[in-house]
């Protein structure tokens, strides 16, 4: 595994990962620039195309650009795209794949997004082959991240009774029943970051801050990420709310990724839950202003230097200074050019 250009992270206070995830890594193809979804029978033209590492991917790449130590369990395709995916998260990202495998003659699952404005719609395919149970004896680390739209896997529950934090996370329900398991599944979780359409659909409430009340009563900490309206937040009595970063967004795939593994930093960093908030905005909203999902995750060079671009004004920034003191020195003059970072495998003009 290759060193990290990007890493930002404090020496170990303790053996063994930072953070240990499971699920699946797809190949993202991501059209940008769309003026909206193309009409029935028609076409739609654009100069923007951006592929990359998606699915887990998007998170595992974030916490690592964060400088997190990161390992992955993963089925991978022996496909040109399996291969692509593989070598770009193991040598360009330094995300451990000691827990992955290579699966012959399954190809790898593919989702198209199509982004436009501050939205964008999916098409996915997925080769039916399951791929095997990845994890039999889960590797030590400070803090696990799971799928709760499925039972939380035995090395999950393993890693909680170590002392491990158990962040939980999920994608949107295709059926739109939004099954009531998934709450009573909380109980093994510590973290809780659904967006707010989720936050709401499973809690069978009508706004984002009373979804919040109501996860708040099953869960010990719960963030309702609300996209261009920012974040709200519980843990026990405390309550937090906070504005998201106000750029223009070319692509918001895997911003709400990008947002869980800063959050995820925060906690480990002991922040208080606003600054953990902030802090994860800020990342979410520098995401959003480049191509192609997980390779768009800020590095903390660029996260040294994007108060120097003009485009947030100075009472906002002020709202992240505290950030300052945690960027290394070494990041600190480099400037968001010297960013080293893996490229999608095709690019629109930008």
């Amino acid at each position: 595994m290759s060193a990290d250009p990007c890493s930002g992270r404090p020496e170990p206070a303790s053996p063994g990962l930072d953070v240990f995830l499971s699920g699946q890594v797809y190949m993202d193809m991501i059209f940008t620039g769309l003026p909206g979804p193309p009409p029935p029978g028609g076409e739609v033209i654009t100069d923007g195309l951006g592929s990359a590492p998606g699915g887990v991917a998007n998170m595992a790449v974030a916490m690592s650009r964060l400088g997190l130590r990161v390992g992955l369990a993963a089925a991978f395709g022996d496909d040109l795209f399996g291969t692509y995916l593989w070598d770009t998260l193991a040598d360009q990202e330094s995300v451990d794949l000691t827990w992955s495998r290579r699966m012959p003659g399954w190809s790898s699952p593919v989702t198209v997004s199509l982004a436009y404005d501050a939205d964008r719609s999916m098409v996915t395919y997925v080769n039916p082959l399951p791929p095997p149970a990845p994890v039999s004896s889960p590797p030590p680390a400070r803090t696990c991240v799971v799928d709760i739209a499925q039972p939380v896997p035995s090395w999950a529950l393993e890693l909680r009774a170590q002392g491990a934090i158990v962040v939980a996370d999920l994608g949107w329900d295709p059926t739109e029943t939004w099954s009531m398991d998934v709450l009573e599944r909380l109980r093994h979780v510590d973290v809780f970051l659904p967006n707010a359409v989720e936050a709401m659909a499973y809690t069978r409430t009508s706004s984002a801050e009373a979804a919040l009340e109501r996860l708040a009563e099953l869960v010990p900490t719960v963030v309702v990420k609300c996209g261009a309206a920012g974040a709200l937040a519980a843990r026990g009595a405390e309550r937090a709310a906070e504005p998201a970063l106000p750029v223009e967004a070319l692509d918001p795939t895997g911003a709400g990724d990008v947002f869980a593994a800063a959050f995820v930093y925060g906690t480990l960093a002991g922040w208080g839950l606003p600054q953990r908030l902030r802090f994860a905005n800020l990342c979410a909203g520098l995401s959003v202003r480049h191509y192609s999902g997980s390779l768009g995750a800020p590095c903390w060079s660029e996260i040294a230097s994007f108060g120097e671009t003009g485009e947030v004004p100075g009472d906002v920034l002020a709202r992240y200074a505290f950030v300052v003191e945690h960027i290394p020195e070494t990041e600190l003059d480099r400037g968001a050019d010297a960013v080293a970072r893996a490229q999608p495998t095709l690019r629109g003009r930008q």
